[in-house]
């Protein structure tokens, strides 16, 4: 679990990645060992993950996203499959499901014909046997934790 300074840190690290550590314990009015001693705990369990850029597909010339539910072959499992899914670097996003389907992707392309590009590419992945595949027409949420971070510190 996470406390409230731990959430109020990860907060202001979403909203300004580049503060630093003497900034932010500024900021929260804690001490600097104590901010730094956060990050450290809360890295070494996964809650936070890194510290890149967030990188947007459509500024790089990604115009369309588009999500892939693939049936697979049984008999390899998922993992050669994904393995094989995540050397096409349109492939930005692969995750195993219930339901109708065993794999759903999302995937980017410059354009519907460069979209269709990488689709040909999933078909010819070892081990799919079926696709089926929606476009995004809007993203009105975009991907966001901050507000399971602040649900994760009531009780």
């Amino acid at each position: 679990m996470i406390d409230d300074l731990d959430a109020r840190l990860i907060g202001l690290l979403t909203a300004e990645p580049r503060i630093g550590v003497l900034e932010c314990s500024r900021r929260l009015g804690v001490a600097r060992g104590t901010v730094q001693a956060r990050l450290d705990r809360l890295q070494e369990r996964g809650v936070i993950r890194g510290f890149g850029p967030d990188v947007d597909p459509a500024a790089l010339g990604y115009q369309v996203t588009a999500f892939v539910t693939l049936e697979i072959r049984q008999v390899g499992g998922h993992d050669p499959v994904a393995a094989r899914l995540a050397a096409i670097p349109e492939v930005i996003e692969v995750h195993t499901i219930t339901g109708g389907g065993d794999m759903l992707c999302r995937i980017v392309g410059r354009g519907n014909q460069d979209l269709q590009r990488v689709i040909d590419l999933i078909v010819d992945v070892e081990g799919v046997q079926r696709t089926s595949t929606v476009i995004a027409l809007a993203t009105p949420v975009p991907q966001r934790t901050l507000p399971l971070v602040r649900a994760a510190t009531r009780p």
